[in-house]
């Protein structure tokens, strides 16, 4: 049974706050959105417009609204913007299982903040969420994204081949996994 509220959580980490994203937040959805390097394994082309981020923005508040996930925006404690988000979508509440996602402004990474997002969103969904399974899809050129998963405890299961269409081309993903036992053990 999902422990979960019907108030969106307010995470908080050693240097983080993870709180639900509002359309005040666009502009700075906008500043790494747009961003080509932010965006090369996000499956969008980079934004070009502020009503790109605001239908971002409407997305995350869908998954919540309609118990499909939640997403967070990732904001450090002492400036309160928002510099990446994180989250749970494609939730699957009969099978005890979601999909993860995550990205970060190009300023901070190397900085250990997403692991550190991350890491409470899992402890979160399992907690709250009572998930069993995370996964990961993960385009295999994407190294960074593969290395920190796999420092989180994720095992890769195998290739999906041809998984996705985005941005004109079909797109193998390696699929991950961390099962709550997993996190226990």
């Amino acid at each position: 049974m999902d422990k979960a509220t019907e108030l969106f959580p307010v995470l908080e980490t050693e240097r983080l706050v993870l709180r639900e994203v509002t359309n005040k937040d666009a502009q700075q959805i906008f500043d790494y959105l747009s961003d080509e390097e932010v965006m090369k394994y996000y499956g969008l082309e980079p934004f070009k417009t502020i009503d790109e981020a605001l239908d971002e923005i409407s997305w995350y508040q869908s998954l919540f609204n309609q118990k499909k996930g939640i997403r967070w925006g990732i904001t450090l404690k002492e400036q309160g913007e928002v510099i990446g988000s994180c989250g749970f979508h494609n939730k699957v509440s009969q099978h005890y299982r979601t999909e993860i996602g995550f990205e970060l402004s190009r300023k901070y990474w190397g900085q250990g903040l997403a692991r550190e997002a991350i890491e409470a969103i899992i402890q979160y969904g399992m907690e709250y969420m009572t998930l069993h399974r995370i996964e990961a899809l993960i385009e295999p050129p994407n190294l960074p994204s593969q290395r920190l998963v796999e420092k989180l405890g994720f095992t890769r299961e195998g290739l999906l081949r041809d998984y996705e269409f985005t941005k004109g081309k079909f797109d193998n993903l390696f699929i991950y996994s961390l099962l709550k036992t997993d996190v226990e053990n």
